[in-house]
């Protein structure tokens, strides 16, 4: 309270003599529109209208009047979209599923660099601040044709702030909330020339968390500099560092679990599973992006970017129960240097051909030593391992509009990849307008996710993992048909989404013959369902929002069922499997979200969100007396939540914000794992469970 208090008081002295911001109007809130611009879909600003896929738009002021902290809360929930988290740890990693895909088959960009871990393949969005994004586009089903790699559910392209000409934006606000949480956060940008402008945001995080070890750190900082010279060439230079550190507390052990000590150290309680293990995330991007339209049939765009992400985690573990090494220390970098460049040809109206290349040099290392059950380094067991990965892609998309209801856009990307070789992914699409306001929209395309460095090299470190070199990648088709309807001047948007998608080959961690766990090609991975949502107002000061989706995914995988398994490292080399298709792991059949936001003329907005997550399905082996082992199939259940955010302008230039997050305080898991339970000598099964009741209180100073 006392951070917030004196940062409230020095504001307030400092900046006084500053102009106010206009207050934001109740006309500005409408709902989606057919016209709206999408960038990400075709690499080009083209309509929604004109964009085959379904499309999410998140504008400023959906952003603000959300109740989330983070982008995966403002995004769970949205049609086809799930948002995943390891708990309500202050550091818990939180990932986008898109139509029941693995969360690596979703591709994260901020600016167009892409956020997602090399060695995982996939993008933790709760590290994503939102109060700099602008704009929000998430783009649903097949994406590698522009995309490459992991764009197999769908892309999601975050748009920060630029500066505005003619007006200088400053932004400070902060926050305390409960578990001794705290936020602090500025933002500022101009143009300093007629045509150079920047922006710069900065944020400080700070939590206790809900549970022992659960505390977190964050410090964040991203710049963006602009050259601005219209259509004839814009130039921009984005650049963020963010420094994480966090306890991982793990699953929470089942009730009435009792510590566990080992040489007068306590290893869990009934809190958290893991009391000493630790973490901490150091990562850089820089791009570079230019964009120039020298004459109307032609547009040229060229970006380069770099990444450098680093990761450590300190894991201590002891179980009488297995012979591995009881803690390890990991370091893992990975550094990413990539150039694209597109060529958009328009030969006459209604016609269209982009080309494009992109080059991409991945560099992976990681050093890994092991640890004795007091904590300490064991000589000899240091590792270092490094790695190195080049894709090159090659894109061609044609565009064509016969009729001016009839639109027809075809592609193909070729992919070379200096592991497995190269892959074709050709996609097709269909768009029909027989009214202004209703589109028609088909969609099929070819996706493909490569195994990451993680996946093809991890070392042995002494915990039994490892990586496979053999592996090649998972290929697939997504389809879509979409209907969008808007009527009564926009005040009505309605969207119907149809898809089914296929994978071959999906890679999955399972026990080898040795023993080891390691990835490995199994067989199939699909799904299919709908989506709905409907956004309705402004009427009398309020908008309404309504989502639906029914996700039916399955995958197919070994089954121990009925087998007499001799469980490794004894497994006979000639063991035969037994192989079924099953409801997918994690995966969720149905999903609700409703929001009703509600403004004043007294400068009072109003949110209420309500989410559904229907109940989800994990395996676990088990054995009931070696050799016979079995399947055993547990139910995460379903629930609710329900959060608000009210925000009262108290004057021109100040607003005050009250966010309240489950506020039913509904007990729920979102992931189950396998706990030791060394003091009763057994094995069971637990959860990671979900953030329970959060309040925050937040200032905001705008000029």
């Amino acid at each position: 309270m006392k951070k917030l208090f004196m940062l409230i008081v020095c504001t307030a002295l400092i900046l006084p003599g500053f102009a106010p911001a206009e207050q934001t109007e109740a006309n500005k809130k409408t709902t989606a529109r057919m016209d709206e611009v999408v960038v990400t879909a075709t690499k080009t600003k083209e309509t929604r209208k004109d964009v085959p896929n379904s499309i999410i738009l998140i504008d400023e002021i959906d952003i603000q009047e959300s109740p989330a902290l983070n982008l995966g809360e403002l995004l769970s929930n949205e049609p086809g979209i799930d948002w995943r988290t390891y708990g309500d740890y202050g550091g818990a990693s939180g990932f986008i599923q898109i139509r029941g895909m693995s969360d690596n088959g979703t591709q994260v960009f901020v600016n167009g660099i892409s956020y997602n871990s090399p060695s995982l393949g996939r993008a933790d969005v709760n590290t994503i601040q939102i109060n700099n994004i602008e704009r929000i586009e998430v783009v649903k089903g097949a994406g590698s044709l522009l995309y490459g790699t992991g764009a197999m559910g769908g892309t999601i392209n975050i748009i920060t702030k630029r500066p505005k000409h003619d007006e200088m934006s400053l932004k400070v606000n902060a926050g305390i909330g409960n578990n001794d949480t705290f936020r602090i956060g500025a933002e500022q940008g101009m143009y300093i020339t007629d045509s150079i402008g920047y922006y710069l945001a900065a944020n400080r995080f700070e939590t206790d968390g809900f549970r022992d070890n659960s505390e977190l750190v964050h410090n964040d900082f991203s710049m963006k500099l602009v050259y601005d010279k219209g259509d004839v060439l814009d130039i921009s230079l984005y650049g963020d560092f963010s420094d994480r550190e966090y306890g991982v507390p793990g699953i929470k052990p089942p009730g009435g679990t009792q510590p566990f000590y080992n040489n007068g150290v306590m290893i869990y309680n009934a809190d958290s599973s893991d009391l000493l293990d630790e973490g901490e995330d150091e990562n850089k991007h820089l791009v570079i992006q230019i964009k120039s339209k020298p004459v109307d049939w032609l547009e040229l765009g060229f970006k380069t970017d770099y990444a450098d992400m680093e990761n450590y985690l300190y894991n201590r573990w002891y179980s009488m129960f297995s012979s591995t090494t009881p803690g390890s220390k990991s370091w893992t970098e990975n550094k990413v240097h990539g150039t694209e460049g597109t060529i958009n040809i328009t030969p006459f109206e209604g016609a269209g051909l982009l080309l494009g290349f992109e080059y991409k040099d991945f560099d992976w290392k990681t050093k890994g030593i092991s640890l004795d059950a007091n904590g300490q380094n064991v000589a000899g067991t240091e590792s270092l391992n490094e790695a190195g990965i080049i894709t090159k892609g090659s894109f061609a998309e044609v565009q064509y509009r016969p009729f001016k209801s009839v639109k027809l856009l075809a592609g193909v990307r070729h992919e070379d990849h200096s592991e497995f070789g190269y892959e074709d992914l050709p996609r097709y699409g269909v768009v029909l307008n027989p009214l202004e306001n209703t589109t028609f929209k088909l969609s099929h395309g070819k996706h493909f996710n490569a195994p990451t460095p993680n996946d093809l090299f991890w070392p042995n470190l002494g915990d039994g993992t490892r990586g496979n070199p053999d592996l090649e990648p998972e290929v697939g088709w997504h389809s879509d048909a979409t209907i969008e309807q808007s009527v009564m001047n926009n005040k009505l948007f309605f969207t119907l989404t149809y898809f089914q998608w296929d994978l071959d080959k999906k890679i999955i961690w399972s026990p080898d013959s040795n023993g080891d766990w390691s990835p490995e090609n199994t067989r199939t991975y699909e799904a299919k369902g709908c989506e709905v949502g409907t956004k309705i107002g402004p009427f009398s000061n309020m908008t309404f929002a309504l989502n639906y989706t029914y996700t039916d995914a399955v995958e197919e995988n070994r089954d121990y069922t009925v087998q007499q398994y001799p469980w490794p490292p004894f497994v006979p080399a000639d063991f035969q499997y037994t192989w079924v298709k099953r409801r997918a792991t994690n995966t969720s059949r149905e999903q609700f979200k409703g929001s009703l936001t509600y403004w004043a003329e007294f400068g009072l907005t109003a949110t209420a969100t309500a989410r559904y997550v229907g109940d989800r399905i994990w395996y676990r082996t088990e054995s009931t007396g070696y050799p016979n082992v079995h399947t055993v199939e547990y139910t995460m259940p379903s629930y609710w939540t329900v959060d608000l955010k009210a925000e009262q302008r108290i004057s021109d230039s100040w607003v005050i914000s009250l966010k309240g997050t489950n506020l039913l305080d509904k007990g729920f898991e979102t992931y189950l794992s396998t706990f030791s339970n060394d003091s009763a000598g057994s094995n069971v099964t637990a959860g990671y469970p979900g953030a329970g009741r959060s309040v925050f209180l937040g200032a905001t100073y705008e000029y």
